[in-house]
């Protein structure tokens, strides 16, 4: 019983020992342990796919925008990066919709819609565009180039 109890604390110890020094119990054990998963070649990219309907201006279809670095379909692609570089502030989103309750001017901007989904800082990014008053207006033009101006 009382080798029982000695060998019990012994292992206790090791295994301590082994949590504290960062290394698996195996490994002090003299038994080789897992190697850790390698980290990714690259950091990952800013990917969104922006859909434009009825714009009027030539800026219609879909399109992929890459950044970090820059690529993609998107006909104004360094532009864009830019302007959402720009438009990127901690605390803050860049794709937001305009708040509930927020004061509009009842203007018409003409029928254009976007769809921008994708990655953007690493959080995805799934929203919608209209042009069907002043504030949605607004945060159209705020995405220029990333969307396309329009003439209406």
């Amino acid at each position: 019983m009382l080798r029982r109890l000695a060998l019990t604390a012994a292992a206790s110890v090791a295994v301590s020992v082994a949590a504290l020094s960062g290394l698996p119990a195996a490994a002090q054990a003299g038994t080789p342990a897992a190697a850790p998963a390698p980290a990714p070649a690259t950091a990952p990219v800013d990917r969104l796919t922006v859909t434009v309907t009825d714009s009027a201006g030539g800026g219609d279809g879909t399109y992929v925008l890459k950044c970090h670095p820059t690529g993609g379909n998107h006909p104004e692609a360094a532009d864009a990066c830019a302007r959402l570089d720009e438009v990127t502030v901690f605390g803050t989103d860049p794709f937001a919709p305009v708040p509930r309750n927020a004061m509009c001017t009842m203007q018409y901007g003409g029928p254009a819609t976007a769809h921008i989904r994708g990655t953007w800082a690493g959080r995805p990014v799934d929203a919608r565009y209209s042009r069907t008053d002043g504030c949605q207006i607004s945060r159209w033009n705020a995405l220029v180039p990333v969307l396309p101006a329009t003439s209406a």
